[in-house]
């Protein structure tokens, strides 16, 4: 078996993806690969999505997630889309279904070339987002930060889209709050046992919210596709918003809709950088340009 695959470098609105064909092959991308190529000014990405065959009727491919630190993600909506747009491209089919370890997900390319995905459904039960202590309305949980006289934020909503979420909700700028400094104490705090995405959302109408998010795994990130879906779902649960919702985020827009058959659907862009190939093992790569 050769040691290099085709890889190409995407974004999702700013969320640096890397996308690795293992196709054929039966290994994996290691933890050390992912920090590696975490770690290349070039190679610098929030997910990488790996590529793999499977044996399964109706699927067509599983996809592998890891984050910059080498864990395993269970679901990444833009990183996703970027797999489509790459599949797509390649085969020129429109239409996808793959299994992750958040569950089933189909996904189509439209005609404008924005791509949406059935991230699947909510789930809310505090066992199953999971929480560390039982909690009968998810809608707001005792979490705080800041004084107890005077918490900065607190009683975040919770829940899981393939993976855990809180969404601390503000009525000022989302810019406003130093996610930077107390997203990880709320990613690592103990409530989480699995860890959890942390965001800031303000409501600006009824079909619109800025979000910003500290992503399990990842730090800082400019668009986070399940947090947006997350945002989107627990606005509509709370009475802030209806359920089509547009997410604005740092680096762009996604259009969110809670169907009623309880199907959260993602829609926004994908972009293609660049391509070349990479060792799944060491992180080792080069550019497509270097192979001529």
């Amino acid at each position: 078996m050769t040691s290099m695959v085709p890889f190409a470098k995407m974004n999702g609105l700013g969320n640096d993806i890397v996308v690795i064909d293992m196709r054929g092959r039966s290994d994996a991308v290691t933890a050390e690969a992912a920090v590696t190529l975490a770690a290349g000014e070039a190679t610098g990405f929030d997910q990488i999505m790996a590529i793999h065959d499977i044996d399964l009727d109706g699927v067509d491919y599983r996809i592998d997630i890891l984050n910059r630190d080498g864990s395993r993600a269970q679901a990444c909506g833009n990183g996703t889309r970027c797999v489509v747009q790459a599949l797509a491209s390649e085969t020129g089919r429109r239409s996808f279904t793959f299994r992750t370890l958040a569950g089933i997900l189909n996904a189509q390319e439209h005609e404008d070339g924005s791509i949406s995905v059935d991230m699947g459904k909510p789930e809310f039960r505090w066992d199953r987002i999971p929480l560390a202590e039982e909690f009968h309305d998810t809608t707001r949980i005792e979490l705080q930060i800041g004084p107890i006289d005077a918490p900065v934020l607190h009683s975040p909503s919770v829940m899981s889209m393939g993976n855990p979420h809180a969404v601390f909700w503000v009525r000022d700028d989302v810019w406003s709050h130093d996610l930077e400094r107390f997203g990880p104490l709320l990613e690592h705090h103990p409530i989480f046992p699995e860890r959890a995405n942390i965001s800031i959302a303000r409501v600006l109408d009824d079909k619109t919210l800025d979000l910003r998010t500290w992503e399990r795994g990842v730090g800082l990130t400019k668009a986070c596709g399940s947090a947006a879906c997350a945002a989107a779902v627990l606005a509509a649960r709370t009475g802030r918003t209806g359920r089509t919702v547009t997410v604005n985020l740092p680096g762009g827009p996604l259009l969110i809709e809670w169907r009623n058959d309880d199907h959260v659907i993602m829609t926004g862009p994908a972009e293609w950088e660049f391509s070349g190939r990479v060792d799944p093992a060491t992180g080792a790569w080069e550019r497509d340009e270097a192979l001529a």
